[in-house]
């Protein structure tokens, strides 16, 4: 039997860490730049100053100086956070790949203040999606069958469920979706290995794909992706996490039956009482 320990996991960390090694981000880092300029402008929305914060990521050297003072920390399975330590933790561009993205937020709920945000940043369920599919379709019709090349990214609509499963407050989940123009199929996976972002799946192919699949996949793209000045398509769903970690001060629903002001009164109409309406009966009633 399969102790719980030893599940299945879908990511190869070893994989992943070399990927990242080999990410230039300093060439193809402009979803960071534009994850950054998201979050500071939800920071500004939030209108809180925060004195303790800390960035959960695998890029620090991209994410360094981002926020003042900010402690940076590796997407570690264990994350090197003390509990009720930060009133502020960002979680940057690393979760899609986490074996276990619930038990990444529950950590850094732990490593929050009452009443402290947490923020994360990660790619969405569309992104990529050109490429998904014709890599699919050729490499089913040049081998016969399909093999893990792109992970699964969470819908968004999922992804609000993650903030509840770890007990955060006030959940909200959003998206900003980005589409890319590359020259080429082959430029865009190109960018993808200068992002860290290669296949790092536990269950890909080990063994060298023959160069007609990436050929055909590459014709599919431009045929079905192409853009009237010869370029193609990619799309980047970058989706944002936010929740709180529990407070009283928060604003909590109210109980059924305990609101103090009936509802037509608010919509200044009339309330009908319905069991005072005839029933309609039909001709044979």
């Amino acid at each position: 039997m399969t102790r719980p320990d030893q599940q299945p996991r879908l990511v190869d960390a070893g994989a992943l860490a070399q990927r990242r090694a080999r990410a230039r981000l300093d060439r193809a880092g402009f979803l960071h730049d534009e994850a950054m300029v998201e979050i500071e402008e939800r920071l500004i929305d939030v209108n809180r100053r925060f004195t303790s914060p800390a960035i959960v990521t695998p890029f620090a050297a991209k994410w360094t100086g981002f926020l003042p003072k900010a402690r940076l920390v590796a997407d570690d399975e264990l994350l090197d956070l003390q509990p009720g330590a930060h009133d502020l933790v960002i979680h940057a561009m690393g979760l899609h790949w986490a074996n276990d993205p619930v038990g990444q937020i529950v950590q850094c709920r732990r490593a929050l203040k009452p009443d402290g945000l947490f923020l994360a940043v990660c790619f969405g369920g569309e992104t990529l999606i050109e490429l998904r599919q014709t890599l699919a379709e050729a490499e089913i019709a040049t081998l016969g069958g399909l093999s893990p090349r792109v992970a699964p990214m969470a819908e968004i609509r999922d992804m609000g469920s993650l903030l509840q499963r770890a007990g955060l407050a006030l959940p909200v989940a959003d998206r900003v979706k980005r589409t890319v123009h590359y020259s080429d199929a082959f430029a865009l996976m190109r960018d993808l290995r200068d992002m860290g972002e290669g296949n790092a799946l536990s269950d890909r192919h080990r063994s060298p794909v023959p160069r007609t699949v990436f050929a055909q996949m590459a014709a599919l793209y431009a045929d079905r992706f192409g853009t009237p000045d010869g370029r193609v398509a990619a799309t980047f769903d970058l989706a944002f996490l936010t929740g709180w970690a529990p407070h009283d001060s928060q604003q909590k629903p109210l109980r059924p039956g305990a609101a103090r002001h009936r509802l037509a009164d608010a919509l200044n109409t009339t309330e009908f009482d319905e069991t005072a309406i005839p029933a309609l009966h039909g001709p044979d009633e």
